[in-house]
């Protein structure tokens, strides 16, 4: 009997064993998954502190991008709105009214220009009258001029009178028609009353176009720029810092040589704070008006130095035995204006992508070029 107990007490001892290792590694394999669970969510938590960090910083470049074309897109709308309220404050004043005619033939090449009457023009002589004439004129040639007879004392002239012009088709897109009414003095200087400028590309020369139109605020004698215009395109990659400038062609560039022609290339002036930092320049396009050019230039430019940063397109004609003459220039960046500003604008919104605009040519001040 105390055999049998002891083999009891052996087995029970043997069998609570068992259970001991069982449950000793049972705990073991979860302590062992546990800590497999937790190195796993400490590497994933790594990563995505990684990942924010990186979104991070992307997205502080955004916003100080944002801002910055927040700043810039302001003063664009600020400047629209100038000059859509200097005009309409030019609008205010009514001069009159001219009624005329356009008619073109394509078989001569011949614009006829009928000026058929005037009505409500401004009195202006001392009795409350005018004594109107209408000159009219072809832009930028300005070579031949004609003009009606005078009219004495009388606000709503009745011309009838026609004039032609001889243009080639080519060249008709190129021109502004020019009718201005003055009013005739014997003694002294003529005064304008006010004119009419239409830019020939926007009628339908395809038919007779007969039409009132009221006329706009005499210039006082500046006409329209004639020094040509310039296509380029511009892609700034923030991270990058780089600024790239794609010359891409010019049109009805000012005749410069003797033989009514120009040597035309472009100089490219990068300028930071007032100072010029670097230069480059296209190839020369010998004797042309419209030189085609697709040239492409790279400057570095840090998101830091974006809003000191400017920007001088320069359209020179080249000269072999003097110096190199300036035809007109483009002015972008932080202080220019106009569409100028807007391009600027157009292409931090845009960043990455190439922005092409053309733009008007301005006089350029007597600096070194």
């Amino acid at each position: 009997m105390n055999q049998n107990s002891s083999l009891e007490t052996i087995s029970n001892k043997k069998s609570s064993d068992n259970h001991f290792s069982i449950k000793s590694s049972g705990s073991f394999i979860c302590i062992l998954i546990l800590i497999v669970i937790l190195l796993y969510c400490m590497q994933k938590k790594c990563r995505r502190k990684k990942k924010k960090s990186k979104k991070s910083l992307r997205s502080k470049e955004a916003r100080n991008l944002q801002r910055l074309k927040n700043v810039y897109f302001e003063k664009a709308d600020e400047e629209n709105f100038n000059q859509k309220y200097s005009k309409a404050e030019e609008c205010k004043t009514y001069l009159g009214k001219l009624q005329f005619y356009l008619d073109y033939d394509f078989a001569t090449s011949q614009l006829t220009v009928g000026i058929i009457q005037a009505a409500d023009l401004v009195g202006m002589d001392m009795s409350g009258t005018s004594d109107p004439y209408v000159k009219i004129y072809l832009l930028p040639d300005k070579r031949k001029k004609y003009e009606t007879k005078v009219h004495r004392k009388t606000l709503f002239p009745q011309f009838n009178e026609s004039f032609r012009f001889t243009i080639p088709y080519a060249e008709i897109s190129h021109k502004v028609l020019v009718m201005g009414v003055f009013d005739f003095d014997r003694f002294s200087k003529h005064d304008q009353i006010g004119q009419l400028r239409i830019p020939l590309n926007s009628v339908d020369l395809g038919k007779v176009i007969e039409e009132w139109r009221e006329l706009a605020p005499s210039d006082n004698g500046k006409e329209i720029n004639q020094l040509g215009d310039i296509c380029f395109s511009l892609r700034y990659v923030p991270s990058a810092g780089k600024l790239t400038v794609v010359i891409l062609e010019a049109k009805n560039l000012k005749k410069m040589d003797v033989g009514g022609l120009s040597d035309p290339y472009v100089k490219i002036y990068l300028i930071q704070n007032g100072k010029r930092l670097k230069k480059k320049k296209t190839t020369i396009k010998k004797k042309t008006l419209n030189p085609y050019y697709n040239e492409s230039f790279v400057f570095e430019v840090p998101f830091t130095f974006v809003q000191c940063t400017e920007l001088h397109v320069i359209v020179l004609d080249y000269d072999r035995m003097g110096s190199n003459e300036a035809i007109g220039a483009v002015k972008l960046g932080c202080f220019a204006t106009g569409s100028e500003l807007r391009h600027w604008s157009d292409m931090l919104s845009s960043p990455r992508r190439p922005i092409a605009h053309w733009h008007t040519l301005q006089e350029l001040p007597s600096e070194k070029v």
